[in-house]
């Protein structure tokens, strides 16, 4: 069951999300996009709200490459390979940032944060594995919405580079 609350557009979108998709002419994305009265702030909890596999939620996690932000986007089945990000991007070290950090860049907490609409311009990777599906989910700038996208447009809208930086199991 989906709900608006107090504080979001109509589509349960953050106010300033919802804007950003508008101005990327995603009023028809935007208006698939689903509030839950629970949060999602993890993959594990969007998953099991949509009723989709874990592989289908897209993680937008923030870093620090050598303390500059970067945006990685991840599917929610994977692990982020931090040595494998720091070899993308030519850094010294990759930690993650804190939520402080993390809040003054994209302008939204941690457990919401969309893959694109963020206050400041960042470096962003897009894990090639998100590519495998026809769709995926994000978050729409709060913990409890979500929105879909095909892949491919996500990697457009959001200026990644796709990238293979998930943990390999072996």
């Amino acid at each position: 069951m989906t709900t608006t609350a107090t504080g979001t557009g109509e589509s349960g979108a953050h106010p300033r999300f919802a804007e950003a998709m508008r101005a990327r002419g995603l009023e028809d994305v935007l208006a698939r996009t689903r509030r839950f009265p629970e949060a999602t702030r993890t993959a594990a909890e969007a998953a099991a709200a949509i009723g989709c596999g874990l592989n289908r939620i897209c993680k937008s996690l923030v870093f620090a490459a050598d303390g500059v932000p970067v945006l990685v986007l991840m599917d929610g089945a994977s692990r982020v390979d931090l040595e494998r990000v720091r070899e993308e991007l030519g850094a010294g070290e990759v930690t993650r940032a804190d939520a402080g950090v993390v809040r003054e860049t994209t302008g939204y907490a941690i457990g919401g944060i969309p893959p694109f609409g963020h206050r400041t311009r960042t470096r962003v990777l897009a894990d090639r594995l998100l590519l495998a599906h026809d769709e995926v989910w994000a978050a729409a700038g709060t913990p409890y919405a979500v929105f879909p996208v095909e892949p491919q447009a996500l990697v457009a809208h959001a200026g990644a580079a796709v990238v293979d930086v998930r943990e390999q199991i072996t």
